[in-house]
């Protein structure tokens, strides 16, 4: 069966550096594009970033872009997210995502495997 794990959460504080990995299984991984989500108490889901199976094509959220970079190993069937800079509202839980197709990969619709999650805090 589909498994995605997430790992290299923390405590840090702010202008520190993560590295966050999601470990894939279950899946032929390099035909899946991969996202980065992440959900604060209260609040929505919200897009991260994602990777296409192909080509390397990026994607990011305005507020993470220029601080956080997301990669893959095909592999290894593992996906990175390298997150720098770090901010108070960069806290929350991640979540890697694997969808099955081309999509409109900002949004959590487009995913069909989710991870259970790694909490990140960034004290100012």
């Amino acid at each position: 069966q589909v498994q995605l794990v997430e790992s290299g959460g923390g405590l840090v504080q702010a202008g520190d550096s993560l590295r966050l990995s999601c470990a894939a299984s279950g899946l032929t991984f390099d035909t899946y594009a991969m996202g980065w989500f992440r959900q604060a108490p209260g609040k929505e889901r919200e897009f991260v970033g994602a990777i296409r199976w192909s080509a390397g094509t990026t994607y990011y959220a305005d507020s993470v872009k220029g601080r956080f970079t997301i990669s893959r190993d095909n592999v290894k069937n593992t996906l990175n997210l390298q997150m720098n800079s770090l901010k108070a509202e960069d806290t929350a839980v991640y979540y890697c995502a694997a969808a099955p197709r081309v999509s409109n990969l900002y949004t959590s619709t487009a995913y069909k495997y989710w991870g259970q999650g790694t909490q990140v805090t960034v004290s100012s």
